[in-house]
C-alpha cells in the first residue's frame, strides 16, 4: 500500500488521538469563556461573529517562521500548487516569512492539520469551511471574485447529452453519483434542495459517492453514472482545460449561485501577522495564468463567515448536519473507506 493511502486510512485515527491528547486543554479553555455558539471546546466566541477569536493569553499566539498553506483537494493537487505559486511569493514578501504549500488527500486530512497547528493559511472547499470553523478556529476572509463580488456558483445536476433523462424527477429508480459528504453542491445542497422539487436521494435514487466533483463529471461522460450533481465552477473548468466536452453533457437543473472555497487563517496567528495576511489577500491580483485556471477571477474578494455562509449552515441544518467532531470523524473514515476502495478497483482493473 503507497504511503499516500496509508495517510488517508490514518486520518481517522490521527484525529481520534488529536482530539484525546487536547481534551484537558478543550477543558481549561471553557473556565474563561463566556460565548462558544457552535464552535469545539478549545475555542471562544466572545463578540459571537461565530469564528473563534483570537486567544487572550498571548503566550499562545503563534508568529512561526514558515508559513504553511493548502488549497482544498477537490480536484487535483499539483494544478493548484503551480496555480498559487506567485501568491505564494506574494504572501512571503508581504509577511517576511517562508510560505510552502502542503499537499492535502482530504477535507478530514485538512481540517485536522489546521486544528493541530500544522496549517496556517487555507482555501477551504465551501462545505468543509464550516468544520474548519467550528473544530480548527480557521476564520475565512476571502472568496475568489472580482471589483463586483465575490465568485459564486451554481449546483448543476448533469447527464449525458445522450440521456433520456429530462427534468429531475426523471432520475428516480437511477443511479446519481455525490461526490464526498462533507461537500455542499456534491452532497449536502442536493439533499436539502431536490426533497423540495419531488426527488429524494437514497429514497428516489442510489447515491454512489465518486470522491471528488472531477471523478462525478468524468463517471457521467462515460457513462458509470446517470447523473451527478456537481460544482457549475469545476465543471466549467474542466470544459475549459479540455479535460471533458462540454457538449457531450445537458444540465437538467440549476441552483442559485453558492460561494467557492473560501481563504483564510488559524485563530491563533499573531495579531500583527495575521493583519499583514489580511492585507496581502486584499492587495493581491491575479496573473492572467491564474485567472484563467479560476474562470476569470482577478482577486480575493472580502468575506465573513457570518454573512457570507448563512445559506451553507441553513442547508446542513436541514440535512441534520452538525459541524462538530463526531461528524469530522464520520467524514474522516468515509472518504478513507471511499479511498481504499477505489484503489482496489484500479487494481483489479489492472488484473
Amino acid at each position: 500500500m503507497t504511503k499516500k493511502w496509508m495517510q488517508l486510512l490514518l486520518v481517522p485515527v490521527i484525529l481520534a488521538a488529536a482530539l484525546s491528547v487536547l481534551s484537558p486543554c478543550i477543558a481549561k479553555a471553557a473556565d474563561d469563556c463566556a460565548n462558544r455558539g457552535a464552535l469545539d471546546g478549545m475555542f471562544c466566541d466572545d463578540n459571537k461573529d461565530l469564528v473563534a477569536d483570537t486567544p487572550k493569553d498571548k503566550g499562545k499566539w503563534k508568529d512561526p517562521s514558515t508559513l504553511v498553506f493548502t488549497y482544498t483537494p477537490v480536484e487535483d493537487p499539483a494544478v493548484y500548487k503551480d496555480a498559487f505559486a506567485d501568491f505564494q511569493a506574494f504572501l512571503e514578501k508581504r509577511t517576511g516569512k517562508k510560505v510552502v504549500y502542503y499537499t492535502v488527500q482530504s477535507n478530514a486530512a485538512e481540517v485536522e492539520a489546521m486544528r493541530s497547528g500544522r496549517l496556517h493559511i487555507a482555501g477551504f472547499s465551501t462545505g468543509p469551511t464550516c468544520y474548519a470553523v467550528n473544530l480548527a478556529g480557521y476564520v475565512p476572509i476571502a472568496v475568489k471574485g472580482d471589483a463586483e463580488g465575490f465568485q459564486g456558483y451554481r449546483l448543476l445536476m448533469i447527464v449525458r447529452k445522450d440521456s433520456p433523462v429530462q427534468t429531475l424527477t426523471d432520475l428516480k429508480g437511477k443511479k446519481v453519483a455525490h461526490t464526498s459528504a462533507s461537500s455542499n453542491s456534491g452532497n449536502l445542497a442536493p439533499r436539502a434542495i431536490f426533497p423540495k422539487l419531488g426527488l429524494t436521494p437514497e429514497k428516489d435514487y442510489t447515491v454512489v459517492y465518486s470522491g471528488k466533483h472531477d471523478q462525478s463529471i468524468l463517471g457521467v461522460g462515460y457513462g458509470d453514472y446517470d447523473a451527478a450533481p456537481v460544482a457549475g465552477d469545476v465543471f466549467k473548468r474542466m470544459a475549459q482545460a479540455g479535460r471533458i466536452n462540454e457538449a457531450d453533457y445537458r444540465i437538467i437543473w440549476q441552483s442559485d449561485v453558492f460561494p467557492t472555497s473560501s481563504f483564510g487563517y488559524a485563530h491563533d496567528l499573531n495579531p500583527d501577522l495575521v493583519k499583514k495576511i489580511v492585507d496581502a489577500f486584499h492587495e493581491y491580483r491575479f496573473t492572467p495564468e491564474m485567472q484563467k485556471t479560476f474562470g476569470g477571477a482577478d482577486r480575493f474578494f472580502p468575506v465573513t463567515y457570518q454573512k457570507d455562509w448563512a445559506v451553507i449552515r441553513e442547508i446542513a441544518e436541514a440535512n441534520g448536519e452538525t459541524f462538530n467532531q463526531t461528524g469530522l470523524q464520520k467524514i474522516a473514515e468515509k472518504e478513507a473507506a471511499e479511498a481504499a476502495k477505489k484503489k482496489q478497483e484500479a487494481e483489479a482493473k489492472k488484473q
